[in-house]
């Protein structure tokens, strides 16, 4: 038995940095993924293909991982990079957004948007109660990752 959790998330946030900045660093995916609380590994696929395996939590059997696979396409001029699946890796599906624009010299205006489908082994009993703890934890660690990435400048 298996249950699947969608979650949507949509940020937007300045960052103190100038627009080449800020895209140079979301766009380089191991040096991003350094600020994203909770990884276990990041796994380069090659083609700019990556593996998030992220931290277990929970004891022994009863303990969740998850794991997903993207492939990124940054388009400095556009101010986008985006990020679709990787069909078979993992046990979930993200799919998304980073887009930029310049506020100013010193400040870059950033929005996120992800969505996530990730399928946990547990009793379809168990939806209601553990799909808004996972809907947290998943919202906790975007908010910790966008505070990063803020201190990062």
């Amino acid at each position: 038995m298996a249950i699947t959790v969608s979650i949507e998330l949509n940020r937007e946030f300045d960052i103190q940095a100038s627009y080449d900045d800020v895209f140079d660093l979301l766009a380089d995916v191991p040096r991003s993924a350094s600020h994203f609380p909770k990884v276990d590994k990041l796994i380069d696929l090659g083609g700019n293909a990556y593996r998030w395996e992220m931290e277990k939590v929970g004891v022994d059997k009863h303990a969740i991982q998850s794991v997903y696979a993207c492939t990124y396409d940054p388009d400095k001029e556009t101010g986008k990079i985006t990020w679709e699946p990787v069909k078979g890796e993992g046990n979930g599906v993200v799919s998304g957004s980073w887009v930029l624009s310049s506020k100013d010299e010193n400040t870059t205006t950033v929005r996120f948007q992800t969505s996530a489908a990730l399928t946990v082994p547990l009793p379809s009993l168990l939806k209601l109660a553990i799909s808004p703890v996972i809907k947290h934890e998943f919202n906790s660690m975007v908010d910790t990752y966008m505070n990063n990435l803020k201190n990062a400048f």
